[in-house]
């Protein structure tokens, strides 16, 4: 009876096998990719689909010396793959002076990976700034705007009711009444009731002062910081640049990293540019109910101190030229814009109407500011809907520029760029050299340490170690948004000492029971159930840890945790299952006493 038990513990089902050998199969063509590596491209996104030429493309970058490995065009996008990192750079810049308006311009990584590989769906591990070089930008989000237009809003309503009191604004966008009558003091206080409940109103005889409460504060800056996020991500792919990270850091901060991208002049023009569009009416009435803004030529205008429609309710812009050769950009709102602009255009027809650009910047001392001007005042000629054109935006460069902005969205508030960092590929490529040299150092002498020690089962852990570290590379290249950093090799090397503790626990417990006397199989078969509560609780707290890292954690810690947390999950499959069904095949039914491991 006890050796029929013994045989039934020390064997799997064939299902069992059958999904083991499957489930590093698939994960060891995942991690195949990425021994291939990737090399430099170049997305050429034509404006037109008539305007792609391909070849032509390609015999201008051979007439400067450029040959590249391959060039492949799908609709209007061609991808020239080339062979160095040195020929991205040159062959970007020639392009650019070659093509001028015909097409943008992205740098790009290709698979280097054979292209059965690549058909299945398996691609290399995404690589981080740190390892692939690029550029980082941290942006402070400046929410003195959002709360200024809360308090303007407030204003307007509160006027007409406390005519003859003295309202005053104050810097920290709060709102001081003064001399106020009972009647006065009233409707103030019914108005903040059944409109304005995220505001506090504190009411002291003939005096009200009004302020944000707390919990408005944190949701306003929260829903723009959210905003912004995305209108960061869609400025980006406006750029064409790739496997860009927009993380939130912080309550009012965001990080951008792009990677392989080495010339941040571009994307810092536009990620750093907060620009707004807003169409005014001229003001042709009371001077009191208007504001001027400059025209392009320092001409003022006055327009409504309200606008009929802002940029947030634009949904597509594209610059292109009349039919007198002038830059314009087209302009595509949404159901609702288009519905306000058809109303306030149909009962104004023959009246100007005024289009204000808006530009946000920053001081040395930190002070945002403001340059609005007008760049048109166009005369309604008729009923206005959901498209519609604006002109005065400069030459066909600044159109480009404005229809890019617009497109990608206004941001709700003004960014500043308050550090930007740049790695250069050839750094790079350093840290990837002296990361993996130290990983292959520290499994080197890991496996052999395990071979001497623990001699037929240590190199039994040798191979679930080295399999540990293939699954683990093929899952990373699996998992989308998952990144590798100079500190997630670091947690590729901390791994390779977790997966190792796993064995050393699991055979030590064998080596107890065969000192007591047990037969191989029997203390086979005790060592694993004994040792195996004590990894799932060694490797569940520090997996507690990693979720932690990751969850309040940014940029390289996050690359650190995520490495972390997949090499435990990754060691307790290879040092539990995969250990034990080699040693199941090769020694579980062996029962003889004593025998030496």
């Amino acid at each position: 009876m006890e050796n029929r038990s013994q045989a039934v513990s020390n064997r799997y089902a064939l299902w069992q096998y059958l999904v083991l050998g499957c489930t590093i199969i698939i994960l060891a063509l995942s991690a195949l990719p990425s021994g291939f590596g990737e090399d430099p491209a170049i997305d050429v996104r034509w404006s037109q689909a008539e305007q792609a030429d391909p070849q032509a493309l390609q015999r201008h970058l051979e007439s400067q010396g450029i040959t590249p490995k391959s060039v492949q065009h799908d609709g209007q996008t061609t991808r020239v793959v080339l062979t160095q990192l040195d020929d991205q750079f040159s062959a970007q810049a020639s392009l650019q002076q070659w093509l001028e308006h015909q097409a943008t311009l992205a740098l790009a990584q290709q698979p280097a990976a054979p292209t059965w590989l690549q058909q299945l769906g398996f691609k290399p591990i995404t690589l981080g700034l740190d390892l692939r070089g690029g550029v980082q930008f941290l942006l402070d989000v400046d929410m003195d705007p959002i709360f200024a237009l809360q308090q303007e809003s407030l204003v307007q309503e509160l006027r007409p009711l406390v005519r003859g009191a003295t309202l005053a604004r104050q810097s920290d966008h709060s709102v001081q009444l003064n001399q106020l009558n009972p009647e006065q003091a009233d409707a103030v206080q019914e108005l903040v009731r059944q409109r304005f409940s995220q505001w506090q109103l504190r009411l002291r005889g003939d005096q009200a002062q009004l302020q944000l409460s707390e919990e408005e504060v944190q949701q306003l800056t929260s829903l723009t910081v959210i905003q912004n996020l995305q209108i960061m991500r869609s400025r980006i792919e406006e750029l064409g640049v790739t496997e860009a990270v927009v993380q939130r850091q912080g309550s009012h901060r965001i990080r951008i990293e792009l990677p392989g991208v080495q010339d941040p002049t571009a994307a810092k023009a536009v990620i750093g540019a907060t620009t707004s569009l807003a169409f005014y009416e001229v003001n042709q009435g009371v001077a009191a109910r208007g504001k001027w803004l400059p025209q392009q030529d320092g001409e003022p205008v006055s327009v409504m101190r309200r606008p009929v429609l802002t940029g947030e309710h634009i949904v597509d812009a594209r610059a292109n030229l009349d039919e007198m050769s002038r830059p314009q950009v087209a302009i595509t709102l949404d159901s609702e814009g288009g519905s306000i602009m058809s109303r306030f255009s149909r009962d104004r027809i023959g009246q100007p109407m005024a289009t204000a650009f808006t530009e946000y910047g920053q001081t040395a001392e930190g002070t945002t500011t403001t340059d609005t001007q007008v760049i048109s005042v166009a005369t309604i000629q008729a009923q206005l809907g959901s498209r519609f054109v604006i002109t005065g935006a400069g030459d066909m460069a600044d159109a480009r520029q404005l229809a890019l902005l617009l497109r990608a969205g206004s941001l709700t508030a003004p960014v500043v760029i308050v550090e930007e960092r740049t790695i250069g590929p050839s750094l790079g490529a350093e840290n990837i050299e002296k990361g993996f040299t130290a990983l292959a150092v520290g499994m080197g002498l890991t496996l052999l340490f395990m071979g001497l020690w623990y001699r037929r089962l240590g190199w039994v852990a040798n191979i679930a170690l080295v399999t540990n570290l293939v699954i683990l590379m093929g899952l990373m290249a699996l998992l989308p948004g998952a990144v590798l950093t100079l500190p997630g090799i670091a947690g590729l090397v901390l791994t390779v000492g977790m997966a190792v503790d796993t064995n050393v626990l699991i055979f030590e417990r064998i080596r107890d029971m065969l000192k007591q006397g047990y037969s191989l199989a029997r203390a086979i078969d005790l060592g694993f159930n004994r040792a195996t509560t004590t990894i799932m609780d060694a490797n569940l707290t520090t997996l507690i840890t990693a979720l932690i890292l990751y969850a309040i954690g940014n940029g390289p810690i996050q690359g650190f945790a995520l490495t972390l947390g997949l090499g435990l999950l990754t060691s307790m499959f290879t040092g539990i299952f995969l250990s034990r069904a080699i040693i199941n095949l090769a020694w579980g039914q062996d029962r003889r006493r004593g025998v030496k491991v």
